[in-house]
């Protein structure tokens, strides 16, 4: 862990931008997230091929599905913020209350809202479950209008709007990763409270 960290970055690809980031304390794959034996707020991007829609085409490992269960844990305990795609099955497995649906017993919450407002070239309609903070208590979100001009991956026949590639869909923009470190920055749990 570098002296100068306040967040615990989990899942993170290799080539994140959360290591440019002195605030941040990164795993990555190398590094393994299920390692992490600290105390500060997290961000988690656990990997959701296994959870999200297209997982009837995905070929996760037979241990990813725990690190989504593994994530939720550590948010709970340690406080932050879990990032995965809108309409994720982790939700209803970690009975994580969906947006709008009020707290569960940690206090937790779900904010819904498109990476587009942080700069991705898609839509990429998103979910963030949030403990140890109120949603007054967030950064200001940056709300941006108007249609993408990329999609994830469409269904409509009309739609003809180029498609993003797979490394543009797992890669979080620069403005959503320094949101994100912001969020879990300014939450605190019982457990950090007491620490």
């Amino acid at each position: 862990m570098t002296e100068s960290a306040e967040v615990a970055v989990l899942f993170a690809r290799a080539d994140s931008i959360y290591k440019t980031l002195p605030e941040c304390d990164v795993y990555d794959i190398e590094r393994d997230a299920r390692t992490y034996d600290g105390d500060l707020p997290v961000v988690a991007h656990p990997p959701c091929r296994a959870w999200g829609r297209l997982r009837a085409f995905a070929k996760p490992r037979p241990d990813e599905r725990n690190l989504g269960r593994l994530a939720v844990a550590l948010v709970r305990e340690f406080g932050g913020v879990l990032e995965h795609p809108a309409g994720s099955l982790l939700w209803p497995a970690q009975r994580i209350p969906y947006p709008g649906a009020g707290r569960d017993a940690w206090g937790g919450w779900t904010l819904a809202a498109p990476q587009k407002w942080w700069g991705h070239k898609a839509e990429k309609a998103t979910w963030f479950y949030i403990v140890g903070q109120e949603p007054a208590g967030i950064p200001d979100l940056p709300i941006v209008l108007g249609e993408a001009a990329y999609v994830v991956q469409s269904r409509k026949r009309h739609d003809y709007r180029p498609h993003i590639t797979k490394a543009e869909r797992e890669a979080t923009p620069p403005d959503l990763a320094r949101w994100l470190v912001e969020v879990a920055r300014r939450c605190v749990t019982d457990k950090r409270r007491a620490a």
